[in-house]
Parts: structure tokens; C-alpha cells; sequence
């Protein structure tokens, strides 16, 4: 029996980088996926009324970024000293700055003229300024030929493959990697590492 029970929607969203940190740790979990249709009905008897929560030794937690810290410390994917742990934090919280400005999508119907105008602006300005900026960062350790921070895998790096097809699938985009060609390279390098790519194989489709 799992020591870990994961609940989130059936999409990517807030729950995907959470369950590559237990694929990559090789840790089993229980990966709860309900119908957004169903949130209504269920959400009453949720803890605190949002997903994702993770439970474990008898509780229940949730905010998304503090549950995937608090694995990726425990599964040593967090870096091997303060400073990595302090750097792989700056690259997570770039990845969130970077989704937040498209957060408001989800508040319009499809064929809403706002909504037509904030993807434009997102994908024209706001992206690639942020993939910029990661690209830096990517680049300021070792020139971005292994990984976020240090010498090996870490929690950042795994957000990548978290991040980029959560955009697609949402925004129904390319995400232009290919102009950010260390950011390109990291993804492609962390996607077909054998154990996340088994998962990405295997994983259900989903809008988001």
C-alpha cells in the first residue's frame, strides 16, 4: 500500500510536476484523478476545498509548490546544499511567474474576444520574456549543458516537462523552445530520460 495519496483533476495543471518528482524518486503513490465536471459535487467533502492535496502519515495537505518542495527535499531532488536548494527555488518560482499572467484564460468562454486578446499578448510578449529569462538561468550553471543547479537532476528540471505541454495543451500552442536552444535541449533531455518517459507515455490526455 502507497504511503502517498495524490489527488488533483484528470489534466496536468498543478498536479503534473508533484507525480514526476514520485516517478523520477521511483516512490509509489496513489494518483486520484477526478472529473472537473465532478469538482461541485465533490469539493464540499474536499480538506480545505482545493486541489491538489497530498496525503501522508495521517494528514492531509495541499498548496501545489509546497508539496512538491517538501518531496523533492525528501527524495534528495532539491539539490545537494543550501545554495542549490535556493537556486532551484528561484527556477520554480520563475516557471509559476511565467504561468500566472495566463491564469485568467480559464475565466473566459472559447470565442471570447478578451480571451483571444490575453493568448496573444501571453504567447507575443509575456512567454518568451520568461523563457528568456529561464534560458539565463539555464545558462548560468555550467552554460546550461546539464541542469538547473549543480550536477545533477533536480526538482527545476522536472518543471520543464511540467510546464511546457501544460501550455500547450491549454493555449492549443507550440511553445517556441526552439528559440531558446539550452531550454530545448534540458526538455528533450529530461522527457526521454526511461522513467519520465514511460510516464509521459502512459499518462491521460487531458485540455490542461
Amino acid at each position: 500500500m502507497s504511503d502517498y495519496k495524490l489527488t488533483y483533476f484528470d489534466g496536468l495543471g498543478l498536479g503534473e510536476l508533484i507525480r514526476l518528482i514520485f516517478v523520477q524518486a521511483d516512490v509509489s503513490f496513489k494518483d486520484v484523478r477526478i472529473d472537473d465536471k465532478d469538482w461541485d459535487t465533490i469539493k464540499p467533502t474536499v480538506t480545505y476545498g482545493v486541489l491538489p492535496t497530498l496525503e501522508t502519515e495521517g494528514q492531509t495537505f495541499f498548496q501545489s509548490i509546497a508539496i512538491a518542495r517538501y518531496l523533492a527535499r525528501k527524495f534528495g531532488l532539491a539539490g545537494k546544499t543550501e545554495l542549490e536548494n535556493f537556486k532551484a527555488d528561484i527556477v520554480i518560482d520563475t516557471f509559476e511567474d511565467a504561468y500566472k499572467p495566463i491564469s485568467a484564460y480559464y475565466r473566459f468562454e472559447d470565442g471570447d474576444k478578451r480571451k483571444e486578446e490575453l493568448k496573444n499578448d501571453y504567447v507575443n510578449e509575456i512567454l518568451p520574456r520568461f523563457l528568456g529569462t529561464l534560458e539565463k538561468l539555464l545558462k548560468s550553471n555550467k552554460n546550461g549543458d546539464e541542469y538547473f543547479v549543480g550536477d545533477s537532476l533536480t526538482w527545476a528540471d522536472l518543471q520543464i516537462v511540467a510546464f511546457v505541454p501544460r501550455l500547450e495543451r491549454l493555449l492549443k500552442i507550440k511553445v517556441p523552445l526552439e528559440n531558446y536552444p539550452k531550454l530545448k535541449d534540458l526538455y528533450e533531455r529530461i522527457s526521454s530520460q526511461s522513467k519520465i518517459a514511460d510516464w509521459i507515455s502512459k499518462r491521460p490526455d487531458s485540455w490542461f
